[in-house]
C-alpha cells in the first residue's frame, strides 16, 4: 500500500472506491442495498470534485447486476465490481454467481453484514441486521462453494488491498468470481487515504518445449486425431490459435453441447459439428483443448484413442465429479500452446493427412447438405418450425458482426446448428440455472455497444427471467438488444425426462403431464411494451422474416426489441 493524495476523514465507502478504480474495473453492477450508502456517498463526492471512478449502474435485481457483469466479462475479460445486499441479495443472485463460475468469468462480488447489531458507538447500522439480514457463519460462508475465493474484510485498513487480492484471483485461471463480505461497520470506519497498488494483467505460464514436442510427436504417428473444444474461444487469443493449430495438422474440431462460447468457425471445413460419438471407437488421439467435460456419462472411456489434455487449469476445482482420462498435459497458456504445437506440424505422413482430410471433406459435405434440407424442410411447413427461426436470423445478420447470446434449452443444438457463427467472440452460451439470458446479452452490448446483440431465448428460461428488472436496466443504460423467444408453450425438457423416465407410465396413459404446460401465460412480447419497446407476436412463417427485420431496424434506431415466435415443436 502506498500513501494517496486523498484526505484523511473519509470512510470506507471511498476505501471501496478506490480499490475498485486501482483494480481497473470499469463499472460497478450494484443491485441496491442499504450499506452501500458510504459508496454512494464516495461516488457523489468523487464526481463532484472530478476525481476518477468506475462507472455505476444502479440495477433493480441481483440476477441483472451479476448477469451483466458476466456478459461484460466474457467479452472484455477483466474482473469487475458486483455489489449486492447483505446475505439475501447474494442468496438471490447466487445462480448467476455460479453461472460466472462455470463460464469463468472473473469478477469482484461484494455484500453486506453487521458485527455490532447497534450495540457499539458510532453510526447504528439498523435493526433489520439484527432481525433479518443477517446470516450464521456470515456471507463468506454462503458464498463459498459457488465462488473461486470467499472471504471477509475484517479492517478498513486492509479493505483496498483485500478488494486488490480478489481481482486478481478473480482474473487468474481458472478464472471466475471471487466474494469479499465488508461489514457495514467497516464500511462506515474512518479510512486514513493509503490505497491499493494497481492490479496488473496476470502472468503466463508455459509447458517446456519438450512437453510440446512429445505431444507433437503424438500428433505426428496419429492417423485420426480430433480437437474437442469447449471454451478454447475464451481465452484471448484462443479461437485464432485454434484455426492456426488445426489448419497446420489437419485435424477436425468437435464442439460439444457443453460449449461455453465460439471456439471455432462452424463453417469452416474442419468443424466437425457438436457430436464426439463417432471419434469415441475409431479416433487413435484426442485433443482436449480447454474441454472440462468431454464424455458423457463419464465412464464413456474412448475406445483406443490417447488423450492429451490442453488446459491452464485442466482439474477444475469447482466441478464437482470431472473425468478428463488424461494420458498427457499441457498446461499453460492454451493459446500460446496452441501456437507452439502449430509451429511443430512439420514431416507430416503425407498419406494419413491426406486420408484424414478426405474423410472430414465428407463428413463436412454432408452436413452442410443436412443443413441445407432441414432449411428447406423448415420452410415447406406449415406451422414455424425452430429451424426456419434461426435460419432466418442467420441471413437477417450476415455482414453485421452481430453477437448471439442463447439461452434456449430443447432448442440450442438448433440455434448453433443453422445461425453457423464464424468469428471470436459471436455466440455465448448462458451457463448454470436458467433465468441470466436477458442480463448477460444487456452486459455483452454494454461491452460491445456498436455491434447488434441478439438473445435467442425458449419461452421456459424466458419465465424464469427477472424481465422488469431486466428492462427497466435496457432503459436506463440505454443498452437495445433484439430478443427472439422459441415459444412452444410447454417446458420441453422437462416434458422429454418424463416420457424418457416412464414411457409407459401412468402420465403417458392418461395424458396428465405436469410441471410442463405454459398455454397459460399471456403474449410474452407485451411485457415489453410499458418499456416503449418494439414487440412483435408471430406464428406464421411468411410473417417471419420481416418482423425480425423490423425488429432489427427498432435495435438499430436504439429501441430494444422483443419477437415472441409461436414454434411448433
Amino acid at each position: 500500500m502506498t500513501d494517496s493524495n486523498n484526505m484523511p476523514g473519509v470512510d470506507g465507502g471511498d476505501a471501496v472506491v478506490s480499490a475498485f478504480n486501482a483494480v481497473g474495473a470499469d463499472y460497478l453492477f450494484c443491485s441496491s442495498g442499504s450499506e452501500w450508502a458510504p459508496v454512494w456517498e464516495a461516488l457523489a463526492r468523487r464526481h463532484r470534485d472530478a476525481q476518477p471512478a468506475p462507472q455505476y449502474l444502479d440495477l433493480t435485481h441481483e440476477t441483472v447486476a451479476v448477469g451483466m457483469a458476466t456478459g461484460y466479462g466474457l467479452v472484455e475479460r477483466r474482473p469487475q465490481g458486483v455489489l449486492l445486499h447483505a446475505a439475501p441479495g447474494l442468496l438471490q443472485g447466487s445462480m448467476a454467481v455460479h453461472g460466472a463460475l462455470l463460464a469463468g468469468v472473473p469478477m469482484v462480488v461484494a455484500s453486506s453484514e453487521s458485527t455490532t447489531y447497534g450495540d457499539a458507538p458510532g453510526h447504528d447500522p439498523g435493526g433489520q441486521w439484527y432481525r433479518n439480514l443477517s446470516i450464521v457463519g456470515g456471507p463468506h460462508g454462503v458464498a463459498r462453494p459457488f465462488t473461486k475465493w470467499s472471504n471477509e474484510a475484517a479492517s478498513v485498513h486492509t479493505l483496498p488491498t483485500m478488494i486488490s487480492r480478489a481481482a486478481e484471483l478473480a482474473w487468474r485461471a481458472p478464472a471466475g468470481p471471487a466474494y469479499l463480505n465488508i461489514p457495514l461497520e467497516i464500511l462506515l470506519q474512518e479510512w486514513d487515504g493509503r490505497e491499493a497498488k494497481p492490479v496488473v494483467t496476470p502472468g503466463s505460464t508455459h509447458s517446456s518445449p519438450e512437453e510440446a514436442d512429445a505431444v507433437a510427436r503424438m500428433i505426428r504417428e496419429a492417423a485420426n486425431p480430433v480437437i474437442v473444444t469447449e471454451t478454447a474461444g475464451r481465452e484471448a487469443g484462443g479461437f485464432e490459435a485454434l484455426v492456426a493449430f488445426a489448419e497446420a495438422w489437419d485435424i477436425p474440431v468437435v464442439e460439444p453441447d457443453s460449449a461455453v462460447c465460439a471456439n471455432f468457425p462452424r463453417t469452416h471445413p474442419l468443424h466437425a459439428g457438436s457430436d464426439i460419438g463417432p471419434w469415441m471407437d475409431t479416433a487413435d488421439l484426442i485433443l482436449l483443448v480447454n474441454c472440462r467435460a468431454p464424455f458423457y456419462p463419464p465412464s464413456r472411456r474412448p475406445a483406443t484413442a490417447q488423450v492429451v489434455v490442453i488446459d491452464e487449469v485442466p482439474q477444475r476445482p469447482h466441478i464437482a465429479y470431472q473425468v478428463l482420462f488424461a494420458d498427457r498435459y499441457l498446461e499453460g497458456d492454451v493459446a500460446n500452446t496452441l501456437r507452439q504445437l502449430a509451429k511443430r506440424a512439420k514431416d507430416l505422413d503425407v498419406a494419413a493427412v491426406t486420408a484424414r482430410r478426405a474423410e472430414q471433406e465428407r463428413r463436412h459435405a454432408d452436413e452442410q447438405a443436412a443443413i441445407a434440407a432441414a432449411e428447406a424442410r423448415a420452410e415447406q411447413d406449415q406451422g414455424i418450425d425452430p429451424v426456419l427461426v434461426a435460419a432466418t436470423l442467420r441471413r437477417l445478420l450476415d455482414a453485421q458482426d452481430a453477437v448471439v447470446v442463447d439461452e434456449t434449452i430443447t432448442h440450442s443444438r438448433v440455434v448453433r446448428r443453422h445461425l453457423r457463427t464464424e468469428d471470436p467472440d459471436s455466440y455465448f452460451y448462458v451457463q448454470g440455472g436458467l433465468g441470466q439470458g436477458i442480463a448477460v446479452a444487456l452486459g455483452v452490448k454494454l461491452a460491445v455497444r456498436e455491434r447488434p446483440v441478439v438473445l435467442t431465448v425458449g419461452d421456459g428460461a424466458f419465465a424464469y427471467n427477472p424481465v422488469i428488472p431486466s428492462y427497466d436496466a435496457a432503459r436506463a443504460h440505454d443498452l437495445p438488444v433484439l430478443i427472439v423467444i422459441f415459444n412452444n408453450r410447454v417446458y420441453k425438457s422437462m416434458n422429454l425426462n418424463h416420457r424418457r423416465f416412464y414411457p409407459e407410465g401412468a402420465a403417458a396413459e392418461t395424458g396428465e403431464w405436469l410441471g410442463t404446460d405454459l398455454h397459460r401465460l399471456p403474449r410474452l412480447a407485451r411485457f415489453a411494451e410499458p418499456f416503449g419497446m418494439h414487440t412483435e407476436t408471430v406464428d406464421t412463417p411468411d410473417a417471419l422474416a420481416p418482423a425480425l427485420e423490423r425488429a432489427l431496424k427498432a435495435v438499430a434506431e436504439g429501441t430494444t426489441a422483443v419477437v415472441d415466435v409461436l414454434v411448433t415443436r
